[in-house]
């Protein structure tokens, strides 16, 4: 497998664990000059955008280490294109974290906030 379905595969991964936990999946990939965001999902009124980072392995840190300041502000920046461009009801945002270690799974919640 190429990068590209390794990770459209770890992403279905994480989706079917969030469904799992009942989140309402909105919107999977979503696309703007600025980034993309992996995940949106809702968790009861909490609007949720989730990164999701995978690695076979550990020797160069864990999934989640991957997201620098930049990554972050790349994520955000999407996330409010987003939510200029839908009208969508929610009471809170939320920035998660899904880290795939091979198929182990662990969800940050609020793994990094608005600035």
């Amino acid at each position: 497998m190429n990068k590209r379905e390794v990770g459209s595969q770890k992403e279905n991964l994480a989706i079917s664990y969030l469904k799992n936990k009942g989140y309402k999946i909105i919107k999977q990939n979503f696309y703007t000059k600025f980034g993309e965001i992996d995940v949106i999902a809702k968790d009861g009124n909490t609007l949720v955008f989730i990164e999701v980072r995978s690695r076979s392995y550990d020797n160069l840190g864990l999934p989640e280490e991957s997201i620098n300041k930049a990554k972050q502000k790349k994520i955000i920046k999407t996330a409010k294109i987003f939510l200029n461009s839908f009208n969508i009801d929610y009471n809170e945002i939320r920035f998660d974290v899904i880290a795939i270690l091979n198929e182990n799974i662990n969800h940050i919640e609020n793994a990094f906030y608005l600035e």
